[in-house]
């Protein structure tokens, strides 16, 4: 048997595994059975923790779909919680800094990245405002925060059929390893409506790094100010950052209960 913990950062929920003392091997297909919220323990992603030779624990994240991806803000939030210290995180999106705060954590998720192969697009375009859109969407940006973003500043957000545009943009050529696909809205000088169809998981209630790729695209288009509140469905997020430096992620994380499984059995 093997012992997992539930989580939450805003209602991005987390399977987080143990893996430092008992190695767990996990597979695409593994992964997706957890993750199955009707057969499995259900998530939107399941984040294996284990060593790191330059780093206090490794993070290895995999979609619900079974997919592993390179960054998970919200995930990242949890980990000092999890563990029961402040945490500096080897991912493959590089080291992240995580430490607790009153009801969360503060991570510095690292500097952002707008050139069109580190996104990465399938040819050269620029990054702030993309020579491409899709039906009647207005001209996006890209960023890369640990893993791909593109960002849509509507008028109307509530507007958007996000069920229909996720996953035609997710998938769309022009975005070799897929894309995370955010629509938002400016409603104040330091504040952004957000909702995020993510790589691999479709519409969840939060999504960190979307909130981070969002705030600094904003701010590069000095459409607002920072630091940025970000209001997804599950909650607020606070950004900050500045041009030539990382970002500062801060909010919630919640640990829900802990349990024990078999993974022979998935």
């Amino acid at each position: 048997m093997g012992r997992f913990s539930k989580m939450h950062g805003l209602g991005n929920d987390f399977v987080v595994i143990d893996a430092r003392e008992n190695a767990v091997e996990m597979t695409q297909a593994r992964a997706r059975a957890i993750a199955d919220r009707h057969a499995g323990i259900g998530c939107d992603q399941l984040i294996l923790i284990g060593n790191a030779h330059d780093a206090d624990v490794s993070m290895q994240i995999f979609n619900a779909d079974g997919s592993e991806v390179e960054a998970c803000g919200n995930a990242t939030r949890c980990v000092p919680l999890f563990v029961g210290r402040d945490v500096l995180i080897r991912t493959k999106a590089g080291l992240l800094d995580a430490k607790s705060v009153d009801g969360g954590a503060s991570v510095d998720m690292g500097a952002p990245r707008f050139d069109w192969d580190a996104i990465p697009l399938a040819y050269p375009m620029d990054t702030l405002t993309m020579g491409a859109s899709w039906e009647d969407l207005p001209a996006p940006a890209t960023v890369n925060v640990g893993n791909p973003h593109v960002i849509f500043f509507v008028d109307d957000l509530d507007g958007v059929n996000f069920d229909h545009l996720g996953p035609l943009i997710e998938h769309d050529p022009l975005f070799p390893q897929r894309v995370n696909v955010n629509f938002a809205q400016v409603t104040g000088d330091n504040h952004i409506r957000l909702v995020v169809w993510e790589r691999g998981a479709g519409l969840t209630r939060a999504c960190g790094t979307g909130a981070c790729a969002t705030a600094v695209a904003a701010i590069r288009r000095k459409l607002t100010a920072g630091p940025v509140t970000v209001s997804l469905p599950g909650g607020d997020l606070t950004i900050a950052w500045t041009p030539g430096g990382t970002i500062q992620m801060t909010g919630p994380a919640t640990h829900v209960f802990d349990g024990e499984a078999d993974w022979a059995r998935f």
